[in-house]
């Protein structure tokens, strides 16, 4: 039923914007991406070739004029699988779902979406949604719900987010007793960003039972984007405090664009470490469309054990509307 429902408000809201009402007082875009890539994936015990759909979505966004200079936005968006229609048993997930009130003071919103944190890194993770997507070394790439925050406006290149997580019960901080309050997790980010130069300082606390700090810069030098992150890392119950980093370099050569990251992080505590490289390559068909072909090795490393290696090739398409 919730699948009948989430249908046809879509399709209703695609008609809408077929007649024109979208351009009136309710200010509205449809957007989304299909990204589908064959992958051979190779974990030392099993070699085999996959079919993905990686992040794939459909989402509404936009902001309705309530008063002179203030605004009503949302967002809603899902993730769609185009391999095999099944998203964890149903046709639609939910990815970034989010309202608020937007004017000169900057946004108060709310809702299920990633966190400032996640949304500090901006764009140096190069593979993000495949097998190289930094999330599969790092803590802190996360999406939560019930989530309460204010966005600054930009002032001078600066801008800051910070959120707020009530945990409803849960116990967050992992001291055995329920938390109820507004702020039992919170995550924030300062940022600063002048022409080409981005640079950002974001943190979490008590999220997925974390505490988090990282730190992000950005840099283009005419077709050459570098990335770099510093991070550090421990959870509630001090069975891990982890520090590492992560680079990032992007060069294009007229339709296509060669890339390569890596990524280190180390845990104090059992002296474990996770790595991950990728290189890969993008042509550009069309401004909306991209062919992709990717490398990925992704390794753990456990004291007094055998490495645990899995690698990945991959090509694909991604397509946005």
């Amino acid at each position: 039923m919730k699948q009948l429902l989430l249908s046809a408000a879509v399709a209703s809201a695609l008609s809408l914007s077929s007649y024109g009402f979208a351009d009136g007082p309710i200010d509205s875009t449809i957007y989304g991406k299909v990204n589908v890539s064959v992958v051979n994936q190779d974990s030392g015990s099993s070699d085999q070739w996959k079919l993905n759909s990686n992040a794939s979505r459909l989402g509404v966004k936009g902001k309705t004029e309530i008063a002179d200079g203030l605004y009503a936005v949302y967002k809603a968006e899902f993730e769609v699988c185009v391999d095999d229609g099944d998203c964890k048993g149903q046709t639609f997930t939910q990815r970034n779902i989010m309202g608020g009130i937007r004017g000169s003071f900057g946004t108060i919103w709310a809702g299920h979406h990633d966190t400032p944190t996640k949304l500090a890194q901006n764009k140096i993770d190069l593979f993000n949604d495949l097998e190289g997507d930094m999330k599969n070394t790092f803590e802190g790439e996360n999406r939560v719900s019930n989530m309460v925050a204010y966005s600054s406006p930009e002032i001078n290149g600066f801008a800051a987010t910070v959120a707020m997580i009530p945990a409803e019960g849960a116990d967050v901080d992992q001291d055995g007793q329920d938390d109820t309050g507004l702020a039992d997790g919170m995550s924030y980010s300062v940022s600063y960003t002048m022409d080409n130069l981005y640079v950002a300082l974001a943190g979490d606390q008590d999220v997925d039972k974390q505490d988090l700090v990282r730190l992000v810069a950005q840099y283009t030098i005419d077709d050459l984007q570098l990335g770099l992150m510093y991070q550090q890392n421990e959870d509630n119950l001090g069975t891990k405090d982890e520090s590492g980093f992560f680079i990032s370099a992007a060069y294009k050569i007229d339709k296509t664009t060669l890339k390569a990251q890596y990524g280190s992080i180390e845990d104090d505590v059992d002296g474990d470490k996770e790595e991950t490289l990728s290189l890969g390559a993008d042509y550009k068909l069309a401004k909306s469309t991209k062919l992709f072909l990717f490398y990925t090795d992704n390794t753990d490393s456990s004291v007094g054990s055998a490495d645990v290696e899995d690698s990945a090739f991959g090509v694909g398409m991604e397509h946005k509307f």
